[in-house]
């Protein structure tokens, strides 16, 4: 993969029933239809495994790999699952991240060994990571962000489209 994308946590509903991170909840019928939308996907998403839906490029990882009661990790939490997350970037070798939220973003930096300071959290800020790697921020795609319009659909297409094109052009 190309760009990783990285999440809060498995859903509760189906992430952790089905294997795929984003599945079985409104996040998930977001992100991949935008994935799908800009060329990052193809096929269709039924929020089960056996779909049609192929990823291009892209891999998704999460921050934290259990569901965390009121979808809020603990500190402990986040820092005992950091391992996972170092051993995906370093196996995968990423172009370009893609983080949904807050503890995403922090917790990617910390992977990486970069300052949070450098780099602040901000939907649809674009960073360019002491390794070349280019960070792409966005606020988490949940029902929650987008009923209350602190996430519009536009938002995250333009964001996600940009992370989408950074890979391409550094072919």
């Amino acid at each position: 993969p190309r760009l990783l994308i990285v999440g809060l946590a498995p859903g509760l509903r189906g992430a952790n029933r089905t294997g795929r991170p984003f599945t079985g909840d409104y996040a998930g019928d977001l992100l991949y239809k935008t994935l799908v939308k800009l060329g990052l996907a193809t096929g269709t998403y039924e929020q089960r495994p056996d779909d049609s839906l192929k990823l291009h490029g892209v891999m998704i990882a999460n921050a934290v790999r259990c569901v965390p009661p009121q979808n809020k990790p603990t500190g402990e939490e986040i820092l005992t699952c950091r391992r996972f997350l170092i051993a995906t970037i370093n196996t995968h070798q990423p172009e370009a991240f893609l983080v949904l939220g807050r503890i995403a973003h922090d917790t990617l930096l910390s992977a990486l060994g970069e300052r949070r300071a450098s780099f602040p959290f901000g939907h649809g800020n674009e960073h360019e990571l002491s390794g070349g790697a280019r960070l792409f921020d966005s606020y988490h795609c949940s029902r929650y962000n987008t009923n209350t319009g602190v996430l519009t659909e536009a938002m995250f297409e333009d964001v996600v489209g940009r992370a989408a094109q950074a890979i391409a052009t550094s072919e």
